[in-house]
């Protein structure tokens, strides 16, 4: 494993998110905990020291479970890393209520690394206003206290939002955590936010580097002009030596779901070989061709669905939409979708807007469902 120095602290460069951690139920909240164990014991064997989670993961599951298996191991050999949820109602009326209990699920009597969470157009005006809200100044109150060790945030938002939010707390942030990958690199303005965060000094923590998995087996389209850049090796490597060949990326955090995932994600961290700068532009373009064919930049990360009073499985219908656009008209996503029931599938959307506000990929949720069933009634 290659480590980073960083603030005199040995930081592994890849970090294992806990948002997709294997489950033994359909709605992901219940952690299969005999298979995380097998692999927190992987991880810390085989050089990862860093852990990322979150109070919204698997229902709040990801912390306890976090505390419960890291903390059989001397507290030095781990560093954690967790976030407050400024997305979620309750945290904002209450928030040390929402660190002690962070604390306790933990188990870790101090956070390496604390995140204040999806930094966006929905959240901004909580971040910034402090008589209100006093969020931001009581997480740098407990850095003071040692409670937490580095400060920083994470961010789905515009450019101007992430500069709007810097202009106020660029000087308290240690790191900021992107969305970025080859594929977002224009589609989610990922250069233009590692730049803005290059003027500020801030080094980059990478997540969602394969697109929720998608670029692990990406889209047809791609897969003939990906093969001649770098031959021999997988997508998946691609997709890593890409982030490797961005100086400013420091960390790159993977979802995790399984040891074999862990064994090969390992195993190219264990190695520096970036994309060379010719590469690089190869594998962005072969990205901004498809740009024009790929739905919607969905990454399941579920945060839409509990705001649906339809009860509709958002990501699985975005997935099945994007396959349908991707593929020109896909008959599978349309076999797919005809075996939902009536009050499942795209047309069962009543427009309230609820996911888009919460929608860290910034997708216009209604429109897309209306128009999906509308070419689906074709």
């Amino acid at each position: 494993m290659r480590y980073i120095d960083f603030c005199g602290e040995k930081v592994s460069t890849l970090g294992l998110g806990m948002m997709r951690l294997p489950c033994t139920d359909e709605k992901s909240l219940e952690i299969d905990e005999v298979r995380f164990e097998k692999m927190i014991d992987f991880a810390l064997a085989n050089g990862i020291n860093y852990f990322d989670t979150a109070w919204i993961y698997h229902g709040g599951n990801s912390e306890i479970a976090a505390g419960k298996y890291l903390t059989r191991y001397p507290r030095e050999k781990y560093l954690l890393a967790t976030k407050y949820p400024a997305m979620v109602p309750e945290a904002l009326t209450d928030v040390p209520h929402i660190f002690e209990t962070q604390m306790k699920r933990c188990s870790c009597g101090y956070f390496d690394f604390y995140l204040l969470h999806n930094v966006n157009e929905n959240t901004i005006e909580y971040y910034l206003d402090e008589e209100k809200y006093h969020i931001v100044s009581y997480f740098a109150e407990q850095k003071k206290k040692g409670l937490i060790r580095h400060l920083g945030f994470s961010c789905h938002c515009s450019v101007e939002t992430l500069r709007r939010f810097l202009e106020r707390y660029g000087d308290l942030m240690e790191f900021g955590q992107v969305q970025l990958n080859y594929l977002d690199w224009h589609l989610q303005d990922a250069e233009r936010k590692v730049a803005v965060l290059a003027e500020y000094g801030i080094p980059v923590w990478v997540m969602e580097p394969l697109r929720g998995g998608k670029l692990v087996d990406p889209p047809e389209e791609m897969k003939k002009e990906l093969d001649g850049i770098r031959p021999g090796t997988s997508y998946l490597e691609k997709a890593f030596r890409f982030l490797q060949s961005i100086p400013q990326v420091k960390v790159v955090l993977s979802g995790m779901g399984n040891l074999q995932q862990l064994e090969e994600n390992i195993r190219i961290f264990s190695e520096g070989e970036p994309l060379s700068d010719e590469e690089r532009a190869k594998v962005v373009a072969v990205a901004d061709k498809l740009t024009g064919t790929l739905g919607v930049p969905c990454t399941a990360c579920r945060y839409c669905v509990d705001k649906c009073p339809a009860q509709l499985d958002i990501p699985g219908l975005l997935a099945q939409y994007n396959d349908h656009k991707v593929s020109g008209g896909s008959w599978i996503a349309k076999m797919v979708i005809g075996k939902l029931p009536e009050d499942k599938r795209p047309s069962a959307c009543i427009n309230c807007g609820n996911c888009q506000k919460v929608c860290p990929q910034q997708i216009t949720i209604p429109e897309i469902l209306k128009n999906f069933a509308e070419d689906l009634a074709k």
